[in-house]
Order: structure tokens, then sequence, then C-alpha cells
């Protein structure tokens, strides 16, 4: 019996290391002030449609019963929209932890699933610009430092200064979505590839890739963006120059906030998703490449997310806009990260919580104990039992020893008399009477 391809059971030890990420998480969106939402975890086909590009084919389809076609959930941006433009919101910050679903060929992709998490916050609402932007990458900032993943980067673009490119680099409008999920390649291949895709593949004049070439190979922070405002061709395009404008601003507030430091401007990041309309940014983890300490290579995303002003609108009959912006944690990754961690560590992991085994020395104290701990439980103590009626207190002791007990609380027939019970640290055996 195996479990259902490209899905995965989660043991006791993994759960603990889940709920560890979870809390840290959940408790960041929480100082930030956010509310937290829940939605099914299908939705109507039609909802889904559309809304993905190049990836609506790994949306996974109910069987149909007769009904309204159903479809499961592909992330939780898309149903957050749809309840936004459901219940006429027009001004919410909220999280959402769930479960989302997608046809992947998971036999293909090691650590991919067809089931796995995400941790959204989002940012809904009228508000002067990039404000709620920065914030959005204040939390990435926070939560991959408190996680302690090790070094890591949040590259920063924007669609508009995406389009711009193209459009002063001469790629034809109906080219733009199919060249951009092209550019999003380059953290994965070197440019000479992704040119010979646009060229050979997509149909791209060799002229217009290299100028995308000198771009897109560009990365920096304050003084890029003053640079490319001043570019002869950018600056004329009315996208891009906005993109900029704002890109300036959005440095300026991560500058008040601190968080300059690990940010790069970089013009490759294209984010494959269709729905985005403006800022856009992706967290990579880094790890030194053998000793070069200037040396870093990314080892994968594990956070993203941009704005995307229009998709609330996509709901709304009356095509009423709705602004967001927001952030995915990657969670499924840093779980394998903490987890591989966790087993060349050897640390050991405690998969319960009980504070306390009540046990006892003597035979013919079951009643006794199941009396004590019950008292134990009904003070909001975690506690435990043996379910056996003359357990051997050394047995008892080895259960603590096993799975992390602190404390053992001991009952025996001169406890009773004396109306006192033996509490014992089980680590280093101290014992005081109470």
């Amino acid at each position: 019996l195996v479990s259902t391809q490209g899905t995965r059971d989660y043991s006791p030890k993994q759960m603990a290391i889940r709920e560890r990420v979870f809390n840290a998480i959940i408790s960041c969106f929480k100082r930030h002030g956010a509310e937290v939402i829940d939605t099914p975890v299908f939705e109507l086909k039609e909802t889904l449609t559309g809304k993905y590009g190049e990836d609506s084919k790994l949306i996974y389809d109910l069987k149909d019963q007769g009904g309204e076609l159903l479809s499961l959930r592909y992330d939780l941006t898309v149903p957050f929209a749809r309840y936004l433009a459901m219940n006429k919101i027009t001004n919410i910050k909220r999280y959402h932890i769930a479960k989302v679903y997608r046809r992947d060929n998971p036999a293909m992709t090691r650590g991919r699933y067809r089931e796995f998490y995400q941790c959204d916050f989002d940012i809904a609402g009228q508000f002067d610009p990039m404000i709620p932007d920065a914030e959005c990458l204040k939390i990435v900032h926070e939560i991959l430092s408190d996680l302690q993943l090790g070094d890591f980067l949040v590259k920063v673009n924007d669609r508009r200064i995406l389009d711009g490119m193209f459009a002063v680099c001469g790629v034809p409008d109906s080219k733009f979505r199919t060249i951009c999920s092209s550019v999003d390649k380059l953290d994965k291949m070197p440019w000479e590839e992704v040119r010979s895709e646009m060229v050979g593949e997509k149909g791209l004049s060799p002229e217009a890739a290299d100028r995308i070439g000198e771009y897109v190979q560009l990365h920096g922070g304050l003084d890029l963006i003053e640079r490319l405002l001043q570019d002869p061709k950018l600056s004329q395009n009315k996208l891009a120059k906005e993109g900029l404008g704002d890109m300036k601003l959005l440095f300026e507030y991560l500058t008040l906030f601190g968080i300059t430091g690990k940010i790069s401007f970089d013009l490759s990041l294209a984010r494959g998703l269709d729905y985005y309309t403006g800022v856009i940014f992706e967290a990579v983890l880094l790890q030194q490449e053998n000793n070069h300490v200037e040396e870093s290579v990314s080892v994968g995303s594990v956070a993203g997310g941009g704005r995307y002003d229009g998709l609330v609108g996509m709901f709304d009959p009356k095509g009423r806009k709705v602004p967001c912006v927001g952030v995915s944690i990657g969670i499924e990754r840093i779980f394998s990260i903490l987890e591989q961690r966790v087993e060349a560590s050897e640390e050991k992991i405690r998969t319960t919580e009980t504070q306390v085994l009540v046990a006892s020395a003597q035979k013919k104290l079951l009643e006794e104990r199941l009396k004590l701990v019950a008292e134990l439980w009904d003070a909001g103590i975690k506690a435990e039992v043996l379910y056996k009626k003359n357990p051997k207190l050394l047995n008892q002791l080895q259960y603590c020893e096993e799975t992390g007990i602190p404390l053992v609380a001991i009952v025996g027939e001169q406890e009773l008399k004396d109306g006192v019970v033996k509490l014992r640290v089980v680590a280093t055996r101290e014992e005081v009477r109470i």
C-alpha cells in the first residue's frame, strides 16, 4: 500500500517541524495586523479558467456528477479574488494557509507534489502607492530571517518595466507573454539558451532578443533605478517610466525598513503568472559556492508575489477593480530544507507536548494513577499514564526518556499514607515531595 501518486503522508516528526514553521509564519502575519479567512477546496471550473496562462493545463478537474463543473483550487489568490468580488469587499488585509492542488507530473519533479500547502498574505484596497508593497517585502524578510534558513535574496521587478522593455526592444504585443515566460527561465538557464528559445522556438527577431539581453542581465538597487530613469529608450516609454518611478519609491520605503541589503532590483525576474500588473518579487535561498564568498548560487525560490490590480475586477459583474498586492510563502520547500537539517543534526524532535507522566512504583495503584491524571488534565496540565494495570517503574521511566517527557509524578503506598506525590525530573533524577 502506498499513498496516491504526487501526495505524501506526514509523520508525527514531520508534523512537529511543520507546526513550528506555521507558528513562525502565522505570528508574523498577525504581527502585521492580518485577519484570517478560509475558502472551499473546490471552485467552479470557470472561476479558475483563464487566470493562470500557460499553467492552466495543471488545473485538477473533478469528475462531473451531472451538476456544475468543478476544479480543485490551484492557488489561494484566485479564490481570494472571487471571495472579494462575491462579498463586495473593497478593503482587507488577510492571510490564508491551506492546501492547493496541481496536476503536475510528480515523478519528474522532485519535491513538487500534486497536493501541497500555500501560505498567503494579501493586502487589498486603494492605498497610496508602494506602502503595502513594501510591507509585503518586509514580511518576507522577517519570515526568512526568523526561520534561519541561511542566506537569502529577494529579487524585485515590475510588470510595467518588463512590458515597457519589451516594447522598446521591438517585441510585438502578441509575443509579450510568451517572451516573458522565456525570460522567467533565466534563473535556471544561461542567457544563450534563453535567447535561442526566443529566436528559434518563439520567432522573435535576433535584434530584439539582443536588445532584451542588454537589459535582463542588469540587477542592482537605487543606483540602477536612477540610471534606467535616464535611459534614452526606456524613459520614452510611459509604462516603463511609471514602473521605474514606483520602484524608486519602493526602494526608499525599503531603506526606511532597513532591509535593502537583501533586496535586488533584477530585470530578469518575470514570474510566469498572467495576473500580475505591477511590482513582482521572488525570494531565493543562496548557497555559498565552493568557498568563494562572493559566488553564491540560488537553491530555489522560497517565496514570491506581487501586485495584481485587475484580478478582482474579472469576477465583478460591473468590473469594479480592487487593487491587491500579496505574497505566498513556499512552505513545502522550507519544510524539506528543515527536515534535511534535522536529519543531519540528529536533533531529537519531540512529537508530543506531555509535561508529566503519572507513574507508580508498586502494584494495585491503577485507580490512584487514574484519579491523579484526571486531576492534572482538569487543571489544564498535559499528562499521560501508561495503559497497564501494574507497569514496572523502569518501563514508565523508559517511556519518558523515549518521548521526552520531562517530569514523572510517582504515587506509592508510602506517598498515599503521607498525602504527597513524589515529583521527579527525568533527566537529573532529582525529586521533591509535594
